[in-house]
């Protein structure tokens, strides 16, 4: 579990906009995974987080095609 956050040298002050796409799809052990794309304040790409929903470790990330997504509006 966790974020891979973007960093922008020349913003010193981000702050998290929004969700631009969810995800999910079941890690290795059976354990569904969800992921969200968020955007900061100004649309620029700000991290891709990973949850899973006991809290246990990620095993593994997912293949493109193993992921069910959709597009937030």
């Amino acid at each position: 579990m966790g974020s891979i956050r973007f960093l922008t040298p020349s913003k010193s002050s981000r702050q998290l906009g929004k969700a631009v796409a969810k995800g999910e799809y079941i890690d290795e052990d059976g354990i569904p995974v969800s992921i969200v794309v968020n955007v900061d304040q100004d649309g620029e790409l700000y991290e891709v987080d990973f949850w899973k929903v006991d809290f246990s470790p990620l095993r593994r990330y997912p293949k493109v095609s193993e992921i069910k997504s959709e597009i937030c509006e």
